[in-house]
C-alpha cells in the first residue's frame, strides 16, 4: 500500500506539518499516524463521500452561477495552543480596535481631530453610511459578530490580512466540516483534545440577547434573509434553527409606530433583534435603494430610535476598506494605547507620491487589491500577471490611487492537502469569527474557517475562485504530546456530533497617511424575479 504522505515536499513558504528538515511538526503527529496507515485510493473515496453528502444537504457555494458542494480537504488543519494563545486575543484585540474607530466615525470623529486619519479617508469610503450618523446602538455594539481574515508568512509570523464586519459568512462551513470529520477521525477526536465548536449558535444568540433595546427582557431575535436563492442561504438557515429563532424575509417585516413587527399567522409580534445578512443598500429603501424588496422601510429610524438592534450595525462597511486597514497599527495605539498583537501586512498607500511612483514601478513583483473589493476579486498578483494586465494595472492606479492598495507577496503557509497523487502543500488563511456581546464580552470561536487554495501554486484562496476549506481543530492546553494526550470522552465526541444536523516592502507604520460576488448587479437581477426575491448579498467566504 502507497501511504499519501509519499512525496510529501514542503516549499519556500512556512509548512504546519512538516519542519525544514523534513519531521513532522507536533501538533500533526496524530494525524499523520492516522493518515499514513490508509491508502490514496482510501482517502480519495472519502472526499468524494464528502462532497456528495454535502450536496445532499445543501453545504454548497455559487461558483460562476453554478452551485457547487462547498469543497472540505479531508486533512485537517491542526493548530498548536501555543499559537492559538496568539491568534485569539490579537482577534479580540482588533474588535476592540474597530468598534472604537466605527463609534467615532459616527460620532464625533475625534481620530480626525486629533490627526490620526484624515477627513476624506472616511468620507471617500464607498462604505461609509452618513444614515448611520449619530446612531446609538443599544449596548454600544456595532461589531456583533467579525470574521478577521488572518495568514502566517513565510517567517511563520501570523498576520491580518483584512476584516470583515459587514456581514461576515463561513461560520456555516465550520460547523458542518466539523461534524463530517468528528464522524471520520472520531477516535482523533476522543484523545487529541480538540477544543469544541458546536457551541456558536447559543453563543450568538446569548449575545444578541445580551445587546437587546434598553426593558427588554425577553427579545425576539430573527435572522434577516435575503432569501433561498442566495448563495449563503444555508448559512442563514442553520444558524436561525441551530439557534432557535424565526428566519424571515424582507417582506416578513413591517415598521408601525416606531416599532419593528414580524408578520406571523397568530398576528404581528414584535422584534427586538434583527441578525440581518442583507446588505446595507438594501436594508431600508428609504434611506437607501428606493427599488430594494429585501429589507423594510423605516428599519433606519426605528434603530435610531433606539426601539431596534441592528446585527451588525449600518455602515460597518467604512471598516473593511483596504485604505482603512492600512491605519490600524496608528488606531490601535490611539484608541487602546497598545500595539497590535497581530500585525498587518506592509502596505503601500497609492495616493502618497512617492508611495504610488514605487508601485508602479516594481508592479511585477507585488499584489495589487482593490479597497472595496472582497472574495479574490480584482485581486492583480504581478509575478503571475501578463504583460497586458500589468499596463492595464498601471493605468488603473494612476486614474484612482484611492481605490487600490499594494502588498508584496505573502507566501501563506501552506498544509497537506489531498490532491491527485497523495497528499501536497497547498497555500491557506484562517478567518477565526468573534461575537460581541459588549462591556469587552469578546468571544473567539476556537478553529474557524480555514480556507485553501486547491491548486497547486495559487495563492488565492476565496471559494469563489475556487478554494476549498478544512476543518481548523485548535488544541487543548498543554498542547500535543509525542504520544497521544487523553482528551475528551468518546461520549463528548458523540454528543457533539449530534448537535448538528528582495522587495524592499514599506512597513505600514512609517506610513504618512464576505465577496461582493457582483452583488449590485445580482441583486437588481434577482429582484426583479418577484418568484425568488432573493440576492447575493455581500456573505462571502
Amino acid at each position: 500500500m502507497t501511504t499519501p504522505w509519499l512525496g510529501y515536499a514542503p516549499g519556500h513558504a512556512w509548512d504546519e506539518a512538516m519542519d525544514v528538515e523534513g519531521e513532522i511538526r507536533g501538533p500533526y503527529e496524530a494525524v499523520y499516524s492516522e493518515i499514513e496507515q490508509m491508502s490514496q485510493e482510501d482517502l480519495q473515496q472519502r472526499a468524494e463521500a464528502f462532497a456528495s453528502t454535502y450536496l445532499a444537504q445543501g453545504v454548497t457555494f455559487d461558483h460562476a452561477g453554478e452551485e457547487r458542494p462547498f469543497p472540505l480537504d479531508i486533512v485537517p488543519r491542526v493548530v498548536s495552543s501555543q499559537d492559538w494563545d496568539i491568534i485569539e486575543p490579537g482577534v479580540s484585540q482588533r474588535v476592540r480596535v474597530v468598534e472604537a474607530f466605527l463609534a467615532d466615525v459616527y460620532g464625533a470623529q475625534r481620530c480626525v481631530a486629533d490627526g490620526v486619519v484624515p477627513r476624506s479617508l472616511i468620507t471617500s469610503s464607498q462604505h461609509f453610511r452618513r444614515a448611520a450618523a449619530g446612531i446609538h446602538p443599544p449596548g454600544g455594539v456595532r461589531v456583533h459578530v467579525s470574521g478577521i481574515d488572518i495568514v502566517r508568512d513565510q517567517t511563520g509570523i501570523h498576520r491580518v490580512l483584512e476584516d470583515n464586519v459587514r456581514v461576515p459568512s463561513g461560520v456555516s462551513y465550520v460547523l458542518s466540516n466539523r461534524r463530517a470529520m468528528s464522524q471520520m477521525f472520531s477516535e482523533l477526536f476522543a484523545t487529541m483534545g480538540i477544543r469544541p465548536v458546536l457551541e456558536y449558535s447559543q453563543r450568538l444568540r446569548k449575545a444578541l440577547a445580551k445587546v437587546a433595546p434598553e426593558g427588554v427582557e425577553e427579545p425576539t431575535i430573527v435572522v434577516l434573509t435575503p432569501g433561498v436563492y442566495n448563495s449563503a442561504y444555508y448559512e442563514h438557515s442553520l444558524l436561525a434553527r441551530t439557534m432557535g429563532v424565526e428566519l424571515v424575509e424582507g417582506r416578513d417585516l413591517e415598521v408601525v409606530g416606531g416599532r419593528v413587527y414580524m408578520r406571523t399567522t397568530a398576528g404581528r409580534q414584535r422584534v427586538d433583534v434583527i441578525y440581518r445578512r442583507v446588505d446595507d443598500d438594501f436594508l431600508d429603501p428609504v434611506q437607501f435603494r428606493p427599488d430594494s424588496q429585501l429589507g423594510a422601510p423605516g428599519l433606519i429610524n426605528v434603530a435610531r430610535q433606539g426601539n431596534v438592534t441592528l446585527a451588525n450595525a449600518v455602515g460597518n462597511g467604512v471598516a473593511d476598506d483596504k485604505l482603512v486597514y492600512t491605519y490600524m497599527p496608528e488606531l490601535c495605539r490611539y484608541y487602546l494605547g497598545e500595539d497590535q498583537i497581530l500585525p498587518n501586512v506592509d502596505t503601500w498607500r497609492l495616493e502618497d507620491d512617492a508611495a504610488r511612483e514605487e508601485v508602479i514601478d516594481r508592479l511585477e513583483e507585488l499584489v495589487v487589491k482593490p479597497v472595496d473589493g472582497s472574495g479574490g476579486k480584482g485581486v492583480l498578483i504581478g509575478p503571475a500577471a501578463g504583460k497586458s494586465e500589468l499596463a492595464t494595472a498601471r493605468k488603473r492606479l494612476e486614474l484612482d490611487p484611492r481605490g487600490w492598495i499594494a502588498q508584496p507577496v505573502v507566501q501563506l503557509s501552506t498544509v497537506p492537502t489531498l490532491a491527485e497523487d497523495g497528499l501536497e502543500p497547498r497555500h491557506v488563511d484562517l478567518r477565526p469569527f468573534a461575537i460581541n456581546g459588549g462591556e469587552d464580552d469578546i468571544w473567539v470561536l476556537p478553529g474557524g474557517l480555514t480556507r485553501v487554495a486547491l491548486e497547486r501554486g495559487q495563492l488565492v484562496v476565496n471559494s469563489s475562485q475556487g478554494g476549498g476549506s478544512k476543518d481548523t481543530w485548535i488544541l487543548g492546553p498543554g498542547d500535543f504530546p509525542r504520544r497521544y494526550r487523553t482528551g475528551r470522552r468518546r461520549d463528548e465526541v458523540r454528543e457533539e456530533i449530534a448537535d448538528i444536523g528582495g522587495i524592499h516592502a514599506v512597513p505600514q507604520s512609517n506610513h504618512p497617511e464576505d465577496q461582493v460576488q457582483g452583488q449590485h448587479q445580482a441583486q437588481q437581477q434577482q429582484q426583479r424575479q418577484r418568484q425568488t426575491r432573493a440576492v447575493a448579498g455581500n456573505d462571502t467566504c
